[in-house]
């Protein structure tokens, strides 16, 4: 017989409003905040200057951050080894996770949202390394990217409109090269009244959008329980009703199954992935493709990501003065008779020299080059967004 809604227990609060294993939770945060700043006492200035980036220890008495781009040795220091493995052990303790010789790779999140990857030996040879990437606060723009010479007025106008057409994006750069942090910035391009499902390995995206579910994978705990991995929170996430799903990055055979949900409905979707090239970024999702459980012949996995992908933006990072710029902006219209992937380069970066203060100048150009969806925007009714490209557009189709 159910029992009525006057029978059941109330739940006690404490003095502060929230129940028992709330208040809990936040007594337990509170005690690993505290203990967290005493062992990472060495490096507690970087981690609380806004300049700094990310923070690279290189073993206990070596340290390097990253500023602007830059890299700089600082003179920062652990006490010891043991100093340095202690601050790691609690942050693997906060995460309910282990590091140990048998298991030596740790990746972990700080309360502040900042990612932490740690290696013991015998993996790492020269003793502890640990590089913490820190949370940004700030959601970025496509403005902000204008306004830091990452992008141009033109580029931030023609992504602004293909994301509203719902094409279907890849964000492509090596490490460092702010892949994240400018699929973060696309995405403000997004309508507001969208209901949008993040999926990410480490949650590092902020959307500005009210409407927004995140999903983050979950590893397994010593037993082996509880893992949740990427590929499980993209199959969730189809029966969740987005209207865009955004995945931080495709890593494995989770891009067949975002590929395929492109193709069949999910279409304004965006990811990023580790290429240093259009053409590289197809080929490794087609691989990935190819990682997953179902079997493929490969000209299948390369003909299901040339009818998902339509734009690539390409980022690159330049050693010379630290700055990250997109460097390409390139459609992606399918096979050719070969079988090869056709690409259509729409902006092109070109370098034009150095300001006195060293920074490089270029200036991301239009190549001449219309997009095969030329005419959609003023199909769809889109024109007063139109100012700066209109040399890209056209009222017939291409």
């Amino acid at each position: 017989m159910p029992t009525s809604e006057s029978s059941q227990p109330a739940q006690t609060v404490d003095k502060n409003g929230a129940a028992p294993d709330e208040a809990g939770r936040l007594a337990r945060e509170q005690i690993f905040e505290s203990t967290l700043s005493y062992f990472l006492g060495p490096i507690g200035p970087h981690l609380r200057d806004d300049s700094v980036t990310e923070i690279m220890v290189n073993g206990y008495n070596e340290v390097y951050v990253e500023r602007a781009g830059r890299l700089y040795q600082t003179e920062s220091r652990f006490a010891s080894e043991d100093a340095l493995r202690s601050a790691i052990h609690n942050v693997a303790q906060y995460v309910d996770r282990e590091i140990d010789e048998d298991r030596p790779i740790l990746d972990a999140r700080l309360p502040d949202g900042s990612r932490v990857h740690a290696v013991i030996p015998p993996s790492a040879r020269l003793g502890t390394y640990l590089t913490i990437r820190k949370f940004k606060r700030d959601i970025y723009s496509l403005d902000d990217f204008v306004r830091l010479d990452s992008l141009s007025a033109a580029t931030m106008e023609f992504l602004r409109i293909c994301v509203r057409l719902r094409k279907n994006i890849v964000v492509a750069g090596g490490t460092g090269t702010g892949k994240t942090t400018f699929l973060n910035g696309l995405s403000t391009a997004i309508p507001r009244e969208e209901r949008i499902v993040v999926i990410e390995d480490s949650s590092e995206l902020r959307l500005a959008q009210p409407h927004t579910l995140y999903l983050e994978s979950q590893q397994a705990d010593a037993y082996g329980h509880g893992g949740v991995n990427i590929r499980q929170l993209f199959k969730a996430s189809l029966r969740m009703r987005p209207d865009r799903i955004i995945v931080g990055e495709v890593r494995g055979g989770e891009a067949l199954d975002m590929v395929q949900s492109m193709i069949s409905g999910h279409s304004g979707s965006m990811t990023t992935v580790h290429a240093t090239s259009p053409r590289d970024a197809l080929v490794r999702l087609e691989t990935l493709s190819l990682m997953s459980d179902v079997e493929l012949p490969v000209y299948v996995a390369r003909a299901q990501a040339a009818s998902a992908i339509n734009v690539v933006v390409q980022l690159t990072r330049f050693t010379e003065d630290g700055s990250r710029k997109v460097t390409r902006i390139t459609e992606q219209h399918g096979l050719d008779a070969e079988n090869r992937y056709q690409f259509r380069d729409l902006f092109i970066s070109r370098l034009k020299g150095r300001t006195p203060d060293d920074r490089l100048i270029a200036e991301l150009e239009p190549t001449g080059e219309q997009p095969s969806f030329a005419s959609e925007p003023y199909e769809q009714g889109m024109d007063d967004s139109i100012r700066l490209t209109s040399d890209l557009w056209s009222t017939s189709r291409v």
